[in-house]
């Protein structure tokens, strides 16, 4: 019995610490190499006297522990859907709270922004990761005066290899970068501590007083630094918007190891600048000089984590847009499902190579690091200021007081963060908001459009269709042979089927709807007729796992249905407005369910409904 006992802990433990793994490799890549830059960026800003030194640790360490273990690991973390998280998950928590239209349409519009938001910073985090581990070449002995082009050549080279292995799937690349992760991390960790040995005084960053003493006595300046600070906490969004990847426990509990590692690290780095005031690239330089035999080692380990890093914030692109599919503030990507465990770990092809653009682009342009650097943060604390305001508004209305009162605080924390940050938006921080401004129009045309269509479409109550179909099913002559007619909701009958059956005149001696519901469970197809509605009218819904593709011709068939012709509807939209004609636009590149099943297309018939908008 005992020995029972012991293998189910050892394992549950092995299972729980592969969990972990994972999440280091998929989540917390972005704010695991944050080190390579951070304190690097900021001290071209400030001189590395000891008191600044001790100031800017003291800002870095309260930043990690408010921004990111109190508001993401604590708050953020407890607001979830179906184990997604976001701020689309955040939305449709606070919409059914709210009472007022104009509070509902604020808090949408609210929602997009921070969407955009976070795909602009996901943008710029693979470009600067890669980009900073990169320029740690130049390092090497005899490499010091190495091309420049040639480090973006080889930065851009290992962009393209990690998006190209995007389709492998989140599940798949958590259990190659997990392991590669936690040796970083390691390496971080026990680098650091043998630095915080050599300068023990840095331990004084842990008290608040010195990085209040520190903005006090910088003013302006150290209100500008803030703009520096917040890249410690860079991917820190990325441990809610992936929730839905891994679960929130696997990721809550690694970060726990991951803040470790980090304090050690940046304290580490405060160790050795304050003996080392010259020094440029920090991270590196430490290494070099605590273990020069390694260096080269430690640089391809850093180089391997700055890609990972790009994964985190890849992998929470993927699941905000897939969120913004499944509640129709997006155009219906193609969407292939990796994981048979959890519904939201994603791949969207369409998605994975403009980002591969978009980050190539950033490389090219901004060429150094420091560069991208100081174009980082407007996006980031803009997303952090959307989550610390959405989150206060449902605590308020869940009556959670303590909650609440630290959420209210937190967003007053983001705002300044945000401030500070909008001092980039000159020198290529425009760049973010240029980028972000692409999705939240996409979601405002598509959302607005969709509005459009359906009040112009005007589906019929299925009671009103039945009431007229029995009228024209008696009186009509009806084609010998079964016509089957695709609808989303049994309810609101579309338009393209009244069309056929009403305006054409076009009957059939059996009717068919039918009716494809994904279900939250991976696997399994059940079709099924619901009843007859009326002579020669039935209703048959097909329910299918996510991760099934579906041959709805071979269901047809094992029902016993075997259609003389099948309907589907599309809609032509006629406008001279330029925003609806991207709104067709859209319309017309977005698949249609045709090319997802399995349909026979010699008895395919497309009913096309003029829509003027």
């Amino acid at each position: 019995m005992i020995t029972w006992f012991l293998s189910k802990i050892n394992g549950a433990l092995w299972k729980s610490s592969k969990e972990i793994v994972k999440s280091l490799g998929v989540v917390f890549g972005d704010i695991g190499t944050s080190p390579i830059y951070t304190l690097s960026v900021i001290f071209l800003l400030i001189q590395p006297t000891p008191e600044n030194v001790l100031g800017v640790l003291s800002l870095i360490v309260w930043t990690l522990v408010l921004l990111v273990t109190v508001q993401y690991a604590w708050l953020a973390m407890s607001l979830g859907k179906k184990g997604e998280g976001g701020t689309i998950v955040l939305r449709e928590l606070l919409v059914p709270l709210l009472r007022s239209e104009r509070q509902i349409i604020f808090v949408t519009f609210l929602s997009f922004i921070g969407i955009a938001l976070f795909i602009g910073d996901g943008v710029i985090t693979p470009a600067v990761s890669i980009l900073s581990a990169v320029e740690g070449i130049l390092l090497i002995p005899g490499f010091a005066g190495l091309h420049h082009t040639l480090l973006i050549t080889m930065a851009c080279f290992l962009t393209i290899i990690l998006f190209f292995f995007q389709r492998k799937g989140t599940e798949r690349m958590s259990v190659a970068f997990g392991p590669l992760m936690l040796l970083w991390f390691i390496t971080l960790s026990v680098s650091g501590f043998y630095a915080i040995q050599q300068a023990p005084i840095v331990l004084n960053a842990f008290n608040p007083l010195n990085a209040l003493m520190f903005l006090v006595r910088n003013g302006f300046t150290g209100f500008f630094v803030l703009s520096g600070v917040i890249l410690c906490a860079t991917g820190g969004e990325a441990l809610y918007a992936d929730m839905g990847h891994l679960g929130r426990k696997p990721i809550t509990q690694a970060w726990y190891i991951v803040f470790g590692a980090l304090l050690l690290t940046y304290l580490g780095q405060g160790a050795f600048l304050l003996q080392n005031p010259n020094a440029k690239l920090v991270l590196y330089e430490m290494f070099l000089q605590q273990a020069p035999a390694f260096y080269v080692t430690f640089l391809i380990l850093s180089i391997a984590a700055t890609v990972i890093a790009s994964q985190a914030m890849i992998s929470g692109i993927f699941s905000v847009v897939y969120q913004g599919i499944t509640t129709n503030i997006m155009p219906l990507f193609k969407v292939d499902y990796t994981s048979s465990k959890l519904r939201s770990q994603v791949y969207i092809g369409v998605v994975n190579w403009l980002l591969l653009a978009a980050v190539l682009w950033m490389i090219i342009h901004f060429k150094y690091s420091h560069n991208l650097a100081a174009a980082y943060g407007v996006a980031v604390t803009g997303t952090m200021t959307v989550t610390g305001i959405m989150m206060s508004w449902i605590f308020v209305k869940q009556n959670n007081k303590l909650k609440m009162g630290v959420a209210m605080c937190l967003t007053f924390i983001n705002i300044v963060f945000l401030l500070s940050n909008m001092s980039k938006i000159p020198y290529g921080g425009y760049w973010s908001l240029i980028i972000a401004f692409v999705p939240l129009s996409l979601i405002l045309i598509y959302t607005k459009g969709q509005k459009r269509m359906f009040k112009a479409l005007s589906p019929m109550p299925l009671e009103v269709f039945i009431e007229k179909y029995n009228i024209l099913y008696n009186a009509a002559h009806t084609i010998k042979g079964a016509a089957l007619f695709f609808v989303r909701d049994m309810n609101a009958v579309p338009p393209y089927v009244v069309q056929t059956m009403f305006i054409s005149n076009i009957m059939y001696e059996e009717n068919i709807m039918i009716s494809v519901i994904t279900r939250d469970d991976p696997f399994g197809v059940i079709g099924f007729f619901k009843g007859d509605c009326a002579p020669g009218l039935r209703i048959f819904e097909i329910h299918m796992g996510y991760m099934e593709i579906l041959d709805i011709e071979k269901i047809l068939n094992n029902a016993g249905i075997h259609a003389t012709v099948v309907f589907y509807g599309q809609e032509e939209i006629v406008t001279k407005n330029i925003v609806w004609k991207i709104y067709a636009l859209i319309k017309k590149l977005a698949p249609s369910f045709v090319q997802f099943y399995k349909l026979p297309a010699s008895k395919l018939h497309g009913v096309e409904t003029m829509v003027e908008m």
